[in-house]
């Protein structure tokens, strides 16, 4: 199903939860890499897939939503490699290849407790965990005014 109207602006019943709490140029290229993908290959889970890829070069999942990274690139090991038969692993939208300071402050913003004792490693898995936890509590419980 297109996530874009006639217009070419996002549908925002059609985003992702996590990305209609994101700004608006994160939800246009999920949107519009989507429908491209979707026109070219005709898979719904391919079009998704090629999505998330094209998004997450430019932006990072920070808890419930997701937020522009410093600097554009391959977010994590799978990233890297690319294709239909990427190997590695992927961070699900964490940066994994931001610096240790960097994600030292994203889990400082998200109450990570034992962060400064954690290796760069481990803090993009605590970063994972909590991003899983948000996505979950979002879906029981939608958000006001949203």
């Amino acid at each position: 199903m297109p996530k874009t109207d006639k217009r070419g602006a996002p549908k925002q019943s059609e985003l992702p939860s996590t990305l209609r709490k994101s700004e608006k140029h994160a939800q246009r290229i999920f949107a519009e890499a989507h429908d491209a993908a979707l026109a070219e290959y005709g898979s719904e889970q391919r079009a998704h897939r090629v999505a998330y890829a094209a998004l997450k070069h430019s932006y990072e999942k920070v808890g419930d939503h997701w937020e522009a990274k410093r600097k554009r690139g391959p977010s994590d090991e799978r990233a890297e490699h690319g294709g239909p038969n990427a190997r590695g692993a992927t961070a699900e939208g964490v940066d994994a290849n931001a610096s240790k300071q960097h994600l030292l402050d994203i889990a400082k913003r998200l109450e990570i407790s034992g962060r400064w004792k954690m290796t760069k490693a481990q803090l993009v898995d605590a970063i994972k965990k909590y991003n899983r936890r948000a996505r979950s509590r979002g879906r029981r419980r939608p958000t006001p005014g949203k």
